[in-house]
């Protein structure tokens, strides 16, 4: 039976929540540490580390690189821990200067100096991207399974059929009109990038009628070739299939909304102190 443990750092738990909701590990794995659930003070020796959330205080470096002395392997999980997640958005720039556009806006709190995601602080062998991942994600983390696959994008996933003659002048907001069922979002004019995003999620949100913000990351196609070459294909893809000006869409992929995830787009490639190669993604 593996042990494992689960290290909870700044974050939100919604990655430890959906862990829970897979029950398929319970008899197969020793969960031997997980402060949601478990009273542990310390995280034993186990054969899998899997690391939720972002270093940002010191509480969080301290337990991070004790706890991963313990471990045969470290799996960084979700948003927060691969790319720093929201609080990682106080660390890039376009975000200060729009956070401090607006003269009105006083008493504003402090946006601290630096939040971390964890791979640049210690090593990791693994990254299970999703905010947060999947049940079915988590499962195929622990059980590895031989017959496992995931798709290449959400695109892939989705069910919705696209229509060459539907395109749309102008991008419609995330929560505007009225999302009509299975037609692609992007012939619809909403700013969906699920063709670029790595599956593996069933595509919950774009069948349900949600535009793909790309949490899981960036497909395999673009993790080690950086964010340049996933804006121009984003670009490319809409300027085939609608007629939105290639402005705005521009400025639509860097708006707030979509920062969070995004990043992420571009923290794959040439990371220190270790690149995040393909291979080490599920």
């Amino acid at each position: 039976m593996q042990r494992f443990a689960v290290l909870q750092l700044t974050g939100c738990a919604g990655c430890e929540v959906s862990l829970l909701n897979a029950e398929e590990w319970v008899d197969q794995h020793e969960l031997v540490y997980m402060p949601l659930v478990t009273s542990a003070y310390s995280i034993p020796e186990v054969d899998l580390l899997l690391v939720t959330g972002s270093v940002q205080t010191d509480e969080d470096l301290y337990k991070l690189r004790r706890a991963v002395r313990r471990a045969k392997k470290v799996v960084a999980v979700g948003t927060c821990a691969i790319s720093g997640g929201v609080l990682n958005l106080g660390d890039r720039d376009e975000i200060r200067e729009l956070f401090f556009a607006e003269e009105s806006r006083y008493h504003l709190p402090k946006l601290l100096p630096r939040c971390r995601p964890i791979d640049t602080v210690v090593s990791v062998d693994q990254y299970l991207p999703g905010c947060p991942p999947t049940p079915e994600l988590f499962m195929a983390l622990l059980f590895d399974p031989p017959d496992f696959k995931i798709a290449q994008t959400v695109c892939e996933e989705c069910d919705r059929k696209k229509h060459k003659k539907m395109r749309p002048a102008h991008l419609i907001g995330f929560q505007h009109g009225t999302v009509l069922p299975d037609i692609c979002l992007i012939n619809q004019g909403y700013l969906c990038i699920g063709v670029s995003t790595r599956g593996g999620c069933r595509a919950l949100c774009t069948r349900a009628g949600q535009p793909c913000v790309g949490c899981r990351g960036a497909s395999n196609a673009f993790i080690e070739k950086g964010s340049k070459k996933w804006f121009a294909t984003i670009q490319r893809i809409f300027s085939k299939m609608t007629d939105i000006p290639a402005h705005e869409i521009e400025a639509a992929l860097r708006s707030p909304q979509l920062s969070l995830f995004l990043s992420q787009f571009s923290d794959y490639a040439s990371k220190e102190p270790q690149p995040r190669l393909k291979a080490k993604v599920l």
